[in-house]
Parts: structure tokens; sequence; C-alpha cells
């Protein structure tokens, strides 16, 4: 679809798909999304935001997501070496009132400097780029973190997905998401990490939505080369989610980019048939999506904070299967390293 500024137009959601990021996405100009006449402070509580980071090359993985919820906030963030199976979680809890993500992604920025944790995120897309500080003291077993994280945004590279998908009959989420090459600094226990651009991958994704009281939502995502030949080497990665949003399959969230085009990519199911700890089959009724992930490592969390709850999954292992781009060409994928999350909410 021809790209719009906004998904909200004269006070209705705009259902769809595209190629660009919108220049504003505030879904508090949607006129009555609910049935009865809430003010504004309390359709304002029923939004819920986060923004998720994620860089690897051949040896490690990083993951940091930053969670608004507005009965609180959560900050996590994961070091993964996939060489040692050495994991380090990081994770912050800040009740009440705080921080919000911005509405625009063109040139935004927030910090937070709570206790021993601090972070700031930039939203730079006039810049084509996106910027991610962190610094974690040293706590307990814990060794201290410093994290910088530079996203390489140029359209020559990649080409994002936003989606604006329907969740009632006038209440709707948003998404945007974007793979690109990424500079990362990353300093843990002493030892400094560098990812190059040339050798890595990362997504970018910013949410926005009136998700429903109880929300569950299950994501699959990895990248990695193609190499055809040492003189051409193509970047290509996935994220796919199955979520509560109607009529998936005219719009939905999962995407598929090979050498920086983007093909969105049909709904899929995300079956565990001995169970979330076991495999699990992602596919579609298309023929464009059979894929299986296989666990290597897991991290499980739990919130309970008064009548609200949060429980965050996140799987490191292993996809094969197939997935076939716009083009009609089948991507084989074999072993490749990804992640895997399950999410539910309760506020």
């Amino acid at each position: 679809m021809p790209p719009i500024s906004s998904p909200i137009e004269d006070g209705n959601p705009v259902i769809g798909t595209w190629n660009k990021a919108f220049e504003k996405v505030d879904l508090l100009e949607i006129r009555k999304p609910f049935r009865f006449p809430f003010p504004r402070w309390l359709r304002d509580f029923r939004i819920k935001e986060w923004q998720s980071f994620n860089v690897s090359d051949k040896l490690y993985m990083l993951e940091a997501i930053f969670c608004n919820v507005k009965i609180f906030r959560i900050a996590q963030v994961i070091l993964y070496d996939k060489k040692t199976n050495e994991k380090f979680v990081y994770r912050k809890i800040i009740p009440g009132t705080g921080w919000k993500l911005p509405l625009s992604l063109a040139n935004s920025s927030i910090d937070s400097h709570s206790s021993g944790f601090y972070f700031r995120i930039h939203n730079w897309l006039d810049a084509d780029t996106i910027n991610l500080d962190i610094n974690i003291e040293a706590r307990r077993k814990k060794p201290s973190l410093t994290v910088h994280l530079a996203y390489n945004a140029r359209s020559q590279e990649t080409n994002p997905m936003t989606v604006s998908l329907g969740i009632s009959k006038r209440r709707t989420m948003y998404a945007y998401k974007i793979l690109t090459p990424v500079q990362a600094d990353i300093v843990c226990a002493g030892k400094r990490i560098r990812i190059k651009q040339e050798t890595s991958s990362g997504f970018f994704c910013d949410f926005k939505g009136f998700f429903p009281y109880r929300m569950r939502s299950t994501y699959c995502s990895a990248a990695g080369f193609i190499e055809e030949n040492p003189e051409k080497i193509r970047r290509f990665g996935f994220h796919i989610a199955e979520n509560q949003t109607r009529e998936t399959n005219k719009n939905n969230e999962n995407a598929l980019w090979v050498d920086g085009k983007l093909t969105p990519l049909p709904p899929v199911l995300i079956t565990m048939p001995d169970g979330s700890d076991d495999v699990w089959v992602i596919q579609d009724v298309e023929g464009m999506v059979d894929l299986t992930f296989t666990k290597k490592e897991q991290t499980k969390k739990g919130l309970k904070y008064f009548i609200t709850r949060a429980d965050y999954n996140i799987a490191f292992g292993y996809y094969n299967g197939m997935l076939v781009n716009s083009d009609g060409e089948q991507i084989q994928i074999k072993n490749l390293f990804g992640m895997g999350k399950k999410l539910y909410l309760r506020v």
C-alpha cells in the first residue's frame, strides 16, 4: 500500500501493511475505541508498548526489550555466548509511572537512570539509524555490562515492515520491524566484544496497541547469510508472530527479508505437540513457511504485581526447514541459530 503518515485518519483506524515507517503513531487519536466514553487517561492506561533490539553474529547474540505496561516498566537484557553457552541476564522492574516510548521514530529519544541500570534509545530514522546505549553496574554474581548498538537503517540496505492490525472493531495494534546490519560494541565481565556490520544482523521492533487484558503472543525470529559463493553472500532473516489480531489472512506482522527485500508472509500456526519446552512447529497454509524450532537454552521470567501478571519465556535454539520469498525462491534453512518467545501479559 502507498505510505501514509499515521494509522489513524479522521479518528478512524486504518488497517494495512506498508514498507515505510509512520510519521506518528498516537492510538489515542482513535475516536471511541471502547463502547463507553472513557476519559483520555483511562484509554491511555489500556495502551501497552515496547521496543525490542536483537543483534547476532557467529559468536554472540544480544536481546534487549523495554516494555511500558503503565502499571510498571520492564527492561531486560540478555547476552548469550554461542560458543560457551554462557548467558548473562539483566532485568529491571520500575513500578509506577516513568518513561514512555515516543510517538515517532523519526528523531526521538528516551532514557532511564534507575539505580544501577541506565539505558538510552535514540530512534533516528531521519538519519537512517537507531541507537541503543546500556550501562548496568555489577551486582552480586552478575558482572557489569556496557552496550552500544547502531542499526544501519538506510533504504539501500533494507525495507521495513509497518503494520496496523485490528484487535477489535475499533481497537488496533501497530508494529514496525526492520532487519539491518548492526555495529555493536559490548563490554561484559571485563571482556570487550566487537560486532561488525559485515558479519552481523539485527532486528529492531516497535510495538503499541490496545492489547487484550489477557494478552498472548508467540514470536519466532532468526537471521543469517546465504553463501552461494565467496563473492555472493546475502543477508536474510525472518520475524514471525502468532497473536490475537483479526483477519490475519489479509494483514499480519510476519516478514521475511532476503538481501534487504521485504516479503510479507502469510499467517502461521505455531504448534508445540509435546509442550513449549520441546520442538515448535511453524507452518502456514500457502506453502511459504515450514519450520521447526529446537531449543538449546531458555530463560523463563515471571512477575506478579497486585492483580497483574507477566510471563516472558525466551528460548535460544536452531531453526530448520524452508521459507519462500516473493520471487518464488525457496530458502533452505539448516541449523540457523535464532530465538523463540512466548509472552503472556495480564494487565
